[in-house]
């Protein structure tokens, strides 16, 4: 193409303005209807990716029984029912619970903040920084206890209620996508290495299959640790006699699903929470949370994620960040996955290509 050609091109376009601004215009409103759709089927996105993933960690199980075995179809039937009964286990053991908890803590604020105000804590705060504190605790106990936060607190009840509907049905989604996902990934993998070109698609499957099965080996790692962290925690919340053991336990099990930061900020939440109960609680809380992430860091991380990809530290903060700030907690899981993928791809293909040329 010669530089004419597209100066020929701008000449006609501004020969025909109108159909030029039509045409652009056109475009324009294409590029919001589809950025409008997309913002639409934000929640059905989630979900696919949620159950892709969740067929990518449960996949690793399947392929264990296969090698033992049983067939794909069984192992399949097998490790859905028992991450199905799992799953309603944990719903109708905990949701009772953490409902009536979370009820208690909405109405145990004037309590908890009178107790705060006795400790020695507040004392030293009241000491350390003068006569401002007795003024912010007062006007967050009046602000807590106004008879409109409590109007708004019974319609952010009902809220709540409607989350949690809204929350089992998407469970009951992510869990049938995920079992069509399970059985027809061998099919997706194939089909995708079909459409590249013949002499690349050995290659390519054996990249995609190191990626899903790092990936699933991620996933699940990052689940077992993650409930190994709620496990410590309800654990030193009853031991303690901390408040709302069992809420404590189901916000660590989410919060140290996020790598790396999730424990640090677990470990800060729930100490500053426990300084409610007194310096001392939150004193042996903090250190012995604090020995179980060295533990965790040095002995159960290793063991746990023998299988998956390796990614720099500092790559796993930015993912991390990058991840949870885009898509939440979703995007701080699928961050590592995805920075592993691109790391591997790099290594593999554009290292090799670079290494080639003289």
């Amino acid at each position: 193409m010669t530089v004419e050609q597209p100066t020929r091109g701008i000449l006609a376009g501004l020969s025909r303005p109108f159909a030029t601004g039509f045409i652009l215009t056109l475009g324009g409103l294409t590029a919001i209807g589809l950025g409008v759709a997309v913002s639409s089927l934000s929640t059905v996105l989630i979900s696919i990716a949620f159950a892709l993933f969740v067929a990518l960690g449960l996949d690793p199980v399947v392929q264990s029984l296969v090698k033992r075995g049983v067939g794909r179809g069984w192992s399949i039937t097998i490790v859905f029912t028992a991450l199905a009964l799992l799953v309603a286990g944990v719903l109708m053991l905990v949701l009772p619970t953490l409902v009536g908890q979370i009820t208690q803590f909405a109405t145990d604020i004037p309590h908890l903040i009178a107790s705060f105000q006795n400790s020695s804590t507040f004392a030293w705060l009241q000491k350390t920084f003068g006569t401002d504190v007795s003024s912010v605790v007062s006007e967050i106990e009046a602000y807590l206890v106004h008879p409109d936060r409590v109007a708004t607190l019974g319609r952010g009840v009902l809220q709540v209620g409607g989350t949690i509907a809204a929350t089992l049905s998407g469970i009951i989604i992510v869990l049938v996508l995920s079992l069509y996902f399970l059985a027809s990934l061998p099919a997706i993998t194939t089909g995708f290495t079909r459409l590249l070109p013949a002499r690349n698609r050995p290659k390519a499957a054996a990249m995609t299959e190191e990626i899903t099965s790092s990936v699933g080996s991620y996933l699940g790692g990052m689940v077992v640790l993650a409930f190994c962290n709620a496990i410590v925690a309800l654990v030193l919340h009853l031991a303690l006699a901390l408040p709302f053991p069992l809420l404590m336990a189901v916000i660590a099990f989410c919060i140290t699903l996020i790598p790396l930061v999730g424990s640090v900020l677990y470990w800060g939440l729930a100490t500053v929470i426990a300084l409610f109960t007194g310096p001392l609680a939150a004193l042996i809380f903090a250190a012995v949370y604090l020995l179980y992430m060295q533990l965790e860091a040095y002995v159960l991380t290793p063991r746990v994620m023998s299988r998956a990809i390796s990614v720099p530290g500092a790559l796993v903060v930015i993912g991390a960040l990058v991840g949870g700030t885009l898509l939440g907690l979703l995007g701080a899981l699928i961050a590592i996955p995805v920075t592993a993928s691109v790391l591997l791809i790099i290594k593999q293909i554009l290292v090799p290509k670079q290494d080639a040329k003289v």
